[in-house]
């Protein structure tokens, strides 16, 4: 099928085309704004600093590429199961599996960012702040790290972070046009009638020599 048939073949079935790719937006915007709670994200951030002999002349190459490996190893100690069951266990909960938990280190700063998003704005910064306590105290014991300095404390957020809406409809959008594009050639295909005289040509492989003209009653 070429693209001149396929576009002929959808403007046979424009209706559809237009019809499905609309409800399928208009079922989504009524999904996330009826169904999708609203999600709040707070940071905080800490830095990172290794046990050396900085303060005599300065740290040396190997002793800044050694600190930032060291600060990439706490930044992964932030979702290990120890963090996360100390804080829960500190914030009085069972598991913070209702919390989705994102870390961030930049390759040449000893600065971690840590965000947590749910649907609760309050205990969002709380969780945070633990978080962050928690990965300092096991930092300290387990790795060789002087201390780990919250740089600011996570704040309550006034407003929502997500979830993206307008990304969500415009994929469903796209989505119900993929869909009716979809339905038609398959429509095309399994229709096997012979509408122009053309198709017969390209069936039989001989020319067609008349036509019946088609009466009104």
């Amino acid at each position: 099928m070429t693209l001149l048939e396929l576009l002929s073949l959808l403007r046979r079935h424009l209706k559809l085309v237009i019809l499905l790719p609309i409800l399928c937006a208009l079922a989504m915007t009524a999904y996330s704004f009826l169904l999708m709670p609203n999600t709040y994200t707070s940071s905080v951030s800490m830095y990172v600093l290794a046990r050396s002999g900085e303060e005599a002349g300065g740290p040396t190459n190997a002793e800044f590429t050694a600190s930032q490996m060291l600060t990439n190893d706490v930044a992964k100690l932030v979702n290990s199961g120890r963090v996360l069951a100390d804080t829960a266990a500190y914030l009085n909960l069972e598991s913070l599996d209702q919390y989705q938990i994102d870390v961030a280190s930049d390759t040449n700063t000893r600065v971690i960012t840590l965000s947590v998003t749910s649907t609760s704005p309050e205990s969002t910064a709380q969780v945070a702040d633990a978080l962050a306590s928690t990965t300092g105290s096991v930092a300290q014991e387990v790795m060789d790290v002087q201390s780990v300095s919250i740089l600011n404390q996570a704040e309550t957020p006034q407003a929502p972070s997500g979830p993206n809406r307008p990304m969500y409809i415009a994929v469903a959008l796209l989505a119900g046009l993929f869909v009716a594009v979809a339905i038609v050639v398959l429509m095309d295909m399994l229709n096997t009638r012979i509408r122009i005289p053309e198709e017969t040509e390209q069936m039989l492989g001989i020319p067609v020599i008349g036509r019946f003209p088609a009466i009104d009653k």
